[in-house]
């Protein structure tokens, strides 16, 4: 389904605003800003397009689902979690600090919304499993979206769950990856590689789908499809992204895996995301229907 502009408009400014809250968050205290960013599309067109999702009722047994498998974005939820009004954006402040709830890893135990306590990386699928296969046992229809670092892929226990994922044939289940290319230790390739990427997602029993992780059009038409699952499988979706996107100081650079910015960046950075926002707009008035 081709979006509208108007509704392409509507998620560029949320996620303008997302990547903001981040950054902001980020100038109080340090964090993973650099996998913030590039998750931060997918994540607004989930949070506030697709999920059945009531902020005022977090604890709704009957929700979407969703694992962000890659916890150490923290920082990025936080800011979101506040912009949805279930954290205090006064409490941003406290980010990361000693005795603050909103640790660098955020606990489900203590921020309501958020469906798992993450970042220990490997976790998130197999938890992503265990609540679509319980929707499917209970006889609900929510749907469980888990969001995984490329980097995290590294560890087996994903493809353990991937493995699982495929075999019970879980349709509910919309595995995301964050196709940053970069771990804390580099570029993905010389770490660990993991092309061909998506011939090893489809050979694990997934209806694999590529996407650009920064354009509105194809996440929303990605999403949409894992939802029908059209040929009876789970499907993937591969999202191509840039870590640390929108900033010049950030972007493509594994060394803001995680970092601090100081005031000079901070005002630097927000520029670059002003401009970065109107690039973008102007694409969704000339290809928004």
């Amino acid at each position: 389904m081709a979006l509208t502009k108007q509704e392409w408009i509507r998620l560029e400014e949320k996620a303008d605003e997302l990547r903001k809250l981040c950054l902001y968050t980020t100038h109080c205290s340090s964090g993973h800003i650099g996998g913030s960013m590039s998750a931060a599309d997918v994540l607004t067109a989930l949070y506030y397009k697709y999920m059945n999702f009531d902020p005022k009722n977090p604890d709704d047994p009957n929700r979407d689902r969703c694992i962000v498998s890659k916890g150490h974005i923290g920082i990025f939820l936080a800011g979101m979690f506040a912009d949805l009004g279930l954290v205090d954006k006064e409490e941003l402040k406290t980010f990361n600090l000693t005795g603050s709830r909103l640790g660098m890893h955020l606990d489900s135990n203590k921020v309501k919304g958020l469906d798992a306590s993450t970042g220990s990386l490997g976790h998130g699928p197999s938890l992503a499993l265990g609540m679509a296969y319980a929707a499917r046992l209970n006889k609900q229809n929510y749907t469980t979206y888990v969001m995984t670092g490329d980097g995290e892929l590294d560890e087996g226990s994903c493809w353990e769950a991937f493995m699982a994922i495929s075999h019970f044939k879980l349709t509910n289940c919309v595995v995301i990856i964050d196709r940053n290319h970069f771990s804390i230790d580099g570029n993905t390739e010389d770490v660990m590689a993991l092309e061909p990427l998506a011939d090893k997602m489809t050979a694990f029993g997934f209806d694999t789908k590529v996407i650009n992780g920064h354009r509105f059009d194809e996440i929303c038409d990605a999403i949409e499809y894992a939802k029908k699952a059209p040929n009876g499988k789970p499907v993937c979706i591969i999202s191509d992204s840039i870590k640390g996107v929108g900033m010049k100081l950030t972007s493509g650079n594994f060394k803001w895996h995680y970092g601090a910015i100081n005031d000079e960046m901070y005002e630097t950075c927000l520029h670059d995301l002003d401009e970065y926002k109107k690039s973008r707009i102007a694409v969704a008035e000339k290809e928004g229907i």
